[in-house]
């Protein structure tokens, strides 16, 4: 395999231009995805009766094929950020929303009775007992949706110049037969998706230091969990 180290030497500015697309497509994707599941979990948490249709229509969205889903937004809103960010939303809408419902849950009914029995209002629990210990999962499932949007943005390149983040490269690259232009969308994104994944296992770290073990030494010198 030949790699050609001139044309990558002269297109690393449109590799940092590309980088940034790739993003800001993907953040903005996870942030409106976030956000619409975090309000649909609350009221599924608060009214279990509206969970199943969500987690009908989430299952709905899984088993739609992404390139598909791109090419019949194409013919309705064009080549555009619409375009471009709803199939990215949806995913990530399908991967947040169980994670957020189950992290709920995971919060033991005993706490939230003493919680109740402390006089918090229904808004404090959610805020000061429910959603501490939700996190966990909470930021599991960023995690998971952060990396596979990074991934998923790839297919933007089919849109174009305009919208195709790192997959531009890539879908070039095939279009030439180009091997260099291929790789140089797809180990960039490769890396890129790595360091994202790094990134929220040290937040995830971080927001919860709880779930770390704690340890002290014996007298012998051997580790007791505490």
């Amino acid at each position: 395999m030949d790699v050609d180290w001139g044309w990558i030497t002269d297109h690393l500015g449109a590799l940092a231009e590309r980088t940034g697309q790739h993003l800001y497509l993907a953040g903005i994707a996870v942030a409106i995805g976030f956000a619409i599941s975090f309000l649909l979990a609350i009221a599924a948490i608060r009214r279990r009766v509206v969970y199943p249709p969500i987690a009908a229509v989430a299952g709905l969205v899984y088993t739609i094929p992404s390139l598909a889903l791109f090419a019949a937004l194409v013919s309705i809103t064009g080549i555009s950020i619409v375009t471009a960010e709803v199939p990215l939303i949806l995913y990530t809408f399908v991967i947040l929303i169980r994670n957020i419902v189950a992290g709920f849950d995971s919060v033991s009914p005993d706490v939230i009775e003493a919680a109740d029995g402390m006089g918090y209002t229904r808004n404090q629990r959610l805020l000061r007992v429910e959603l501490p210990l939700a996190i966990p999962l909470i930021v599991a499932g960023l995690r998971v949706a952060s990396v596979s949007t990074i991934g998923l943005v790839t297919i933007t390149g089919t849109l174009g110049d305009r919208f195709g983040g790192l997959g531009f490269f890539i879908f070039e690259g095939i279009s030439r037969d180009f091997t260099t232009e291929m790789l140089f969308g797809a180990v960039p994104s490769i890396l890129l998706a790595l360091v994202i994944d790094l990134l929220f296992t040290r937040v995830q770290a971080a927001a919860t230091p709880w779930t770390r073990r704690r340890a002290v030494l014996t007298p012998e010198g051997s580790e007791v969990p505490v």
